[in-house]
């Protein structure tokens, strides 16, 4: 790649030719099959599937945790010890696959997620990344001028082969008994990385192009979406029956300017899978949301995710009913007495309603989290029923505030 420009406003903009664009290559997507991708209509889908289409008459709400797969688990631990790097466990399929269901064997959650990163594509469309165990990713050569940006290529998803090969032996290995969901960051937040070359505290760098090279920005967005709408594609096609787009990062913007610079990229991604996937739901998360539900709304998922800084009362009576909504038990009440934390399951079922609701936590599973936590959090919600213990909830009948 080039080296990115230090220099201010680079001089192609002055001139407000067409848009430049990214070397053009059709990725190759494959045809979905039938096995793989059930109607809409089918009474026999998983739980999670048909309450994030807010269906009715569902006798609970189904659940499963964000970083459901890793860190808190002895099991992982000991596989990470006999294959120490992420990239390894996180590319292998083998690995992938044995990752993912250790979880699913372990507490019988109502969805299954791919063992995966919002990272895997990026070397697909030319963006090499590394991990370090004390910095995270790391981009080499982070991309913030023009000549970066027309180096990026479609999505090879030839490269991402391990990820198809995954979800399809996961959809069988689960026969029907869970959901299979997928995911992908959404574009502002994996540009975050490209941008700055990896984590930040303090997102100085994207922030300022918005300003000084917004039409670099642009492309960049435009190329990620475009790329984003493939692998969306590619997982459902593989085997995916939802998909959550983490748009991690978008709650460091003010609500304005993720409005500018975010939304319209995840809706063009949501535009896209609606019309070639609309049998597949979509999660939105964002974590830091709570200034953002309203605007989350106008994307046109199907499910928003509520983190839990977000009361779900609150997050109810301002999105309506009209759409379903994931979430929200605060990750640190996993390491709370037992009974504590099934009175906290129970409040914020009580409060999402007895439609459209997936029971998750508002964060990813926290290093060190009791695995009795994490079964008896499942063990709790597979005890529910709407019909007897939540007659009367706040959330029936609302309408989005005005």
């Amino acid at each position: 790649m080039v080296p990115p420009t230090a220099t201010a406003m680079p001089v192609f903009l002055s001139a407000a030719p067409p848009p430049f664009s990214t070397r053009r290559r059709r990725s190759r997507l494959p045809a979905i099959s039938a096995s793989l991708s059930p109607s809409p209509s089918s009474s026999e889908e998983p739980l999670l599937v048909r309450a994030a289409r807010g269906e009715d008459g569902l006798p609970r709400p189904p659940a499963w945790m964000m970083r459901q797969a890793g860190r808190y688990m002895a099991e992982y631990q000991a596989l990470a010890k006999r294959h120490p790097s992420f990239r390894e466990r996180s590319e292998n399929t083998d690995l992938i696959v044995e990752i993912t269901l250790q979880p699913w064997r372990a507490f019988a959650p109502d969805g299954v997620i791919l063992f995966s990163d919002i990272l895997t594509p990026l070397p697909a469309i030319g963006v090499p990344f590394d991990i370090s165990d004390s910095k995270g990713p790391v981009i080499q050569s982070p991309v913030r001028s023009e000549g970066q940006v027309r180096e990026l290529v479609p999505i090879d998803l030839d490269m991402l082969q391990f990820v198809g090969e995954s979800l399809k032996i996961l959809r069988n290995e689960i026969d029907g008994k869970a959901a299979l969901l997928g995911f992908v960051g959404a574009p502002w937040t994996i540009a975050t990385y490209i941008v700055e070359g990896g984590m930040t505290n303090t997102y100085t760098n994207i922030k300022n192009m918005c300003h000084t090279a917004p039409d670099v920005l642009r492309c960049l967005l435009s190329h990620l979406a475009e790329a984003i709408s493939d692998y969306i594609i590619y997982q459902v096609n593989s085997g995916a029956q939802c998909i959550q787009i983490f748009d991690s990062w978008g709650g460091q913007l003010p609500p304005h300017v993720w409005e500018q610079w975010s939304k319209p990229y995840i809706k063009k991604i949501v535009n896209r899978i609606k019309k070639e996937c609309p049998h597949v739901p979509l999660v939105l998360y964002i974590n830091g949301n709570g200034g953002l539900l309203e605007r989350m709304k106008d994307t046109r998922v199907d499910v928003i995710g509520l983190d839990w800084t977000v009361d779900m009362a609150d997050g109810r009576k301002r999105l309506g009913n009209g759409i379903s909504v994931q979430g929200n038990v605060d990750p640190a009440f996993l390491f709370s007495p037992l009974p504590v934390l099934t009175d906290e399951i129970r409040r914020v079922v009580k409060a999402a309603g007895t439609k459209g609701h997936i029971l998750n936590l508002g964060h990813g599973v926290l290093q060190k989290t009791p695995e009795e936590a994490v079964a008896h959090f499942f063990d709790v919600t597979r005890s529910l029923r709407y019909d007897t213990h939540f007659q009367g909830s706040v959330a029936e009948g609302l309408q989005p505030v005005a």
